[in-house]
């Protein structure tokens, strides 16, 4: 006999929420440690303009609010004596590779240099005619430079031992927003401006302009380098743009998700560990007033996962460690998440990755097959990561509707079903019986008992969304062919009467829900033309 398996029902739509993606588990998993504070959120009096982390660990990070920067701990979450050093707003921050400087500018057009380890003030870089706005080291291995960029539409280059503006770079019509320093070459960096211009600078021909200049089309609030330093990311408007830097300024991809302004980007990372579905990967993280962070993949071109917050949002922040994640809002609001480690014990690895037969607990006699315990040695030791688990085949449970389809019992196997009372093994039976075209002779071979429990299955279910496509139809040849029947019998009588009435009502319903979307979709209309 040919080998059976149980009916199952159709995955038919439900009303319960879809099953997350790993990697949509993954950025959920950046949350506040319990064992460090109860709130979700640390509160400030002005709004986060900047945050940074520190390049080297353990990766402590930094936030303006108002005239200070507050350093917060990476270990403890909680915030160091700030920095206040300030005579107007702090507006934009920045480490120096090696973590050891810091760098802010302020609304008086002021760069402000201090010790990251004491908060000491070292430097003021003054020259600016408007607040600065975007101050960035660069990254690699040059200590001694850094550029920023104000509302005086100039690009300043410094030089931080002297205190002097090495070169002003020209260009830009409008506010300097932001800027990055490229992770490939310490004397390129690049710059954003409310012109809608995005520009990338050489230090080297400094005097020839601007290496390349991109349009981005709405004000630049934000611009960042992807980790090859071939491309380039621009959020302004409701746009992120990114851009071939290489190909001359190929665009290659304008994602617009969000539906209010983008005010901040930054590099986050998928990190290997999540499980075995996780891929690892680059990701860009987008922040907007809308409230909502989204998860870029710029590999696949497509969002991976998006976060709603409960009030706009206008930095955000991704440790290099990819451990925590912070995001700065317009109320003062500090959203600290944090991921837990997964600790993978070595030991327990090296002990389960070889068989052993011999005992090493002293006194224990060497294992031989004329003991007993030699044929059970093994069977609670639990498989390590290299290891290939071998499971016996379960057993497949067969129902008794479907031990009766196996033997084409037809009508026994509905009446099986029915009593069972499960409308969807029932509609799963129905359909295999369809498929079978046994369906209809089944339901002539009923007696009135059991035409009693289809009656009052059908009554019970036919107006329901998700059967009603089967049931309906069936209910209408049951009534045409068991006619005689259900007139000779009261209860069959008022079984029909009840479906009839529970019918006239369904339809009543969807006549009046219809009569609502009559009136609803024009004003809808002419909302969104607005």
């Amino acid at each position: 006999m040919a080998e059976s398996f149980p009916v199952k029902p159709k995955l038919r739509p439900t009303s319960s929420k879809l099953t997350p993606t790993p990697e949509a588990k993954y950025w959920r998993s950046f949350k506040i440690p319990k064992d460090i504070e109860t709130t979700p959120s640390k509160s400030f009096t002005f709004p986060i303009n900047s945050i940074a982390f520190s390049p080297t660990a353990p990766h402590d990070f930094v936030a303006t609010h108002s005239a200070s920067v507050s350093i917060f701990s990476a270990t403890t979450l909680e915030p160091k004596p700030p920095i206040s050093s300030f005579s107007d707003t702090a507006a934009a921050v920045s480490f120096r590779c090696d973590g050891k400087l810091l760098a802010a500018g302020d609304l008086t057009g002021t760069v402000h240099v201090f010790d990251a380890k004491s908060r000491s003030h070292l430097r003021r870089l003054k020259g600016h005619a408007a607040a600065v706005r975007s101050v960035n080291y660069p990254r690699a291995a040059d200590k001694l430079h850094l550029f920023s960029g104000g509302d005086d539409s100039v690009v300043k280059y410094w030089d931080v031992a002297t205190e002097k503006c090495v070169f002003n770079l020209l260009g830009h019509k409008d506010y300097v927003r932001c800027g990055d320093a490229s992770p490939i070459s310490d004397e390129m960096f690049v710059s954003g401006s409310y012109d809608h211009r995005v520009r990338v600078w050489d230090v080297r021909v400094s005097n020839s302009g601007s290496v390349l200049e991109l349009n981005h089309e709405k004000p630049v609030e934000s611009v960042i380098y992807l980790p090859s330093g071939g491309l380039i990311a621009t959020a302004g408007g409701n746009f992120v743009k990114i851009w071939d830097v290489i190909g001359g300024g190929k665009l290659l991809y304008s994602m617009e998700s969000h539906i209010k302004t983008v005010t901040a980007l930054c590099m986050g990372k998928v990190a290997r560990g999540g499980g075995e579905e996780e891929a690892e990967g680059n990701r860009i993280l987008s922040v907007a007033l809308d409230g909502y962070m989204k998860v870029f993949d710029y590999a696949k071109l497509k969002i991976t996962h998006s976060m709603r917050f409960p009030e706009p949002l206008l930095s955000v922040e991704f440790s290099p460690d990819c451990s925590t994640r912070v995001i700065g809002t317009s109320k003062g609001n500090l959203y600290i998440g944090r991921r837990k480690a997964k600790v993978e014990s070595e030991e327990v690895g090296a002990t389960n990755s070889h068989w052993k037969i011999v005992d090493d607990e002293p006194g224990r006699k060497v294992l031989r097959p004329s003991y007993f315990r030699y044929f059970q040695r093994g069977q609670n030791v639990k498989p390590s990561e290299g290891d290939y688990l071998i499971k016996r085949a379960k057993k497949v449970k067969m129902a008794e509707f479907d031990k009766l389809l196996r033997k084409f019992r037809h009508r026994e196997a509905l009446v099986a079903a029915l009593n069972k009372r499960n409308p969807e093994s029932v509609v799963a039976v129905m359909e295999e019986l369809v498929a079978r075209r046994k369906l209809m002779k089944c339901v002539a071979n009923l007696d009135v008992e059991e035409l009693g429990l289809l009656l009052v299955f059908l009554q019970k279910y036919s107006t329901m969304p998700r059967y009603a496509g089967l049931l309906m139809r069936l209910a209408r040849k049951v009534v045409e062919s068991r006619a005689e029947d259900i007139r000779s019998s009261d209860e069959l009588r008022n079984s029909i009467r009840n479906l009839k009435r529970d019918v006239e009502e369904e339809m009543r319903i969807q006549e009046s829900l219809l009569e609502i979307q009559g009136i609803i979709s024009p004003m809808l209309l002419i909302a969104a033309r607005r």
